[in-house]
């Protein structure tokens, strides 16, 4: 393990759990350093937009909300998550978020430095990855009760259906609880251009301009193109002229 700090936030609606998971925390690594801690869904929804953090410590049921919809009112957070809470009927729906833990209260310890080491693990690969990264890598796309690895390059586009996105390659087709806007900072630009509000497409996977302000991509299907956008994406091709 490095020898870095980390910065976490607690968000749980008892006082006395956050007190405990401070104290336990310190005695797993000392290299974690709390830098806030709410127990309210407001003020935690304040306090995680205003200060970063590496890893998040998120109950999932606090005062009639869910900590989930906090996650999902910031598309932005980067940070790893630990799910600490009571209830286990929501773990499913956690792991869609590709968690790094999911605790039961009372937590173990062990469970719980397991879990911060493997949140610990993903921050420090987030920090050594180089900014050109290789674009033929993989993401994982949870989907019902399973997490679909999907190589990027066979990305043909991403549709907005909400709040969740539509992710398709020319083998299947895949629902996230991610927003496109999560999506358009995890994939690689280019080849990854939004081309309007509800769609993202693989510019290398484009087969046609169509005036009429639509692309076909390689699996025929027609996906529209907003003005606003239009005048940037064309400007991603050379165009060779010809006989009209």
């Amino acid at each position: 393990m490095k020898n870095d700090y980390y910065s976490c936030i607690i968000v749980d609606d008892e006082p006395q759990a956050i007190e405990l998971l401070v104290e336990n925390l310190q005695n797993i690594n000392p290299n974690i350093n709390v830098v806030g801690s709410f127990t309210s869904w407001s003020k935690a929804l304040e306090g995680l937009r205003a200060t970063p953090c590496d890893i998040l410590f998120l109950d999932i049921s606090m005062q009639g909300h869910n900590g989930m919809d906090l996650l999902r009112c910031i598309p932005e957070l980067k940070c790893e998550v630990i799910f600490i809470t009571a209830y286990s009927d929501y773990a499913l729906d956690a792991f869609k978020f590709s968690t790094s833990g999911y605790l039961l209260k009372p937590v173990s310890e062990v469970e719980l430095a397991i879990a911060v080491e493997r949140a610990i693990n993903r921050c420090s690969n987030k920090r050594t990855v180089p900014a050109e990264a290789d674009l033929h890598h993989k993401i994982g796309v949870a989907a019902n009760n399973a997490i679909n690895y999907v190589d990027v390059s066979g990305i043909i586009f991403l549709e907005a259906l909400n709040a969740y996105t539509k992710v398709c390659t020319m083998q299947v087709e895949m629902l996230s609880s991610y927003n496109l806007g999560r999506f358009k900072e995890m994939l690689p630009s280019p080849p990854f251009f939004q081309v309007h509000r509800s769609y993202i497409v693989n510019v290398n996977l484009v087969k046609q301009y169509k005036t009429a302000g639509y692309v076909l991509m390689e699996n025929n299907k027609e996906i529209p193109v907003a003005k606003t956008f239009r005048d940037r994406f064309l400007n991603i091709f050379k165009v060779v002229a010809g006989h009209r």
